[in-house]
């Protein structure tokens, strides 16, 4: 996978921080100098040399999956859980505010947006951490031969950022990174009516109510129907298949004129039939074994 912008010829540099105030969140442009500019074009090209690292062919970032702490994945800009990072990548005329660093503690992230010699845009992003102003260390400088307390407010830029946005991907290099600042449990919260309106679809003969009911309340249920609807993988299921699966790996369901139903306690397990998690082996005659997998991928056969 490319990156859609030159890093090694940026013409246009812009800083910014994101603040939460406990009831929203706002970006706002804070100037800074041809230094710190640098800076930041070197901490992108460091990200993307730590992605390239990793693998040229990164996998989709999986909201159900247990990601490591640094691991390159990726997901489309126009998916729906890249809004909150879309519309950062794709908003104009951000407002530029001189105090927007007054009050660290509302300073959830900084972001830099660049433009290379072909006007596209790249924007990175960090969750503010060791950023934060450096109020409370005793920090020193060697000034005429003798060190002197800094009590000038300080603030220390990171290595590497956590995302990098083009006009067609997110490129995540930490997961966690990307689900605090782009609000990922929130959004997969709030997309869970949708999630099971498009599951209805393809899987008319299931009976939703309890599902989604339970999905509104526990985030990982709403994470793996997240991760279903983005596979596409449910369209083609075979009702009875599935009812023998969920029978074979102890998922209890009703089937009462046509429509498979279950109760609250069994919705887990459900989800996890249809995300691929749980499954059957028989490796030593007439043993079955179940098993429940952490995580999921197919295995590419070569056939």
């Amino acid at each position: 996978m490319n990156l859609k912008f030159d890093i090694s010829n940026v013409t246009v540099t812009e800083f910014g921080v994101g603040r939460d105030d406990g009831n929203d969140r706002d970006f706002d442009r804070v100037t800074v100098d041809k230094n710190v500019q640098g800076a930041l074009q070197e901490m992108a090209g460091a990200t993307w040399a730590a992605m390239q690292a990793q693998t040229n062919d990164p996998p989709s970032y999986e909201p159900s999956e247990k990601h490591a702490s640094i691991e390159y994945t990726h997901l489309p800009l126009n998916d729906n859980m890249s809004e909150a990072m879309r519309k950062l990548h794709e908003a104009n005329n951000l407002p530029s505010d001189s105090t927007a660093l007054a009050d660290t503690e509302k300073v959830f992230c900084y972001f830099v947006r660049f433009t290379d010699s072909q006007k596209r845009k790249l924007t990175a992003v960090r969750r503010a951490t060791q950023f934060k102003g450096v109020l409370k260390s005793r920090l020193l400088r060697l000034d005429t031969n003798a060190l002197k307390l800094i009590k000038d407010r300080v603030f220390k830029l990171d290595h590497d950022f956590d995302i990098l946005i083009d006009s067609e991907n997110v490129h995540i290099l930490r997961p966690s990174g990307f689900e605090f600042v782009g609000q990922l449990q929130e959004a997969i919260m709030a997309a869970v009516s949708t999630n099971v309106t498009t599951l209805k679809a393809d899987l008319s003969f299931v009976d939703f109510d309890v599902i989604e009911k339970y999905a509104s309340k526990h985030p990982r249920a709403a994470r793996y129907l997240a991760s279903i609807c983005s596979k596409n993988e449910v369209a083609n299921i075979d009702c009875g298949r599935l009812q023998k699966l969920c029978v074979a790996t102890g998922v209890e369901i009703t089937e009462t004129n046509g429509m498979l139903s279950l109760e609250e306690k069994h919705v887990m397990g459900f989800l996890e039939v249809l995300d691929r998690r749980r499954y059957e082996i028989e490796l030593v005659a007439d043993t079955l074994e179940h098993y429940r997998a952490a995580s999921r991928s197919k295995i590419d056969t070569g056939g």
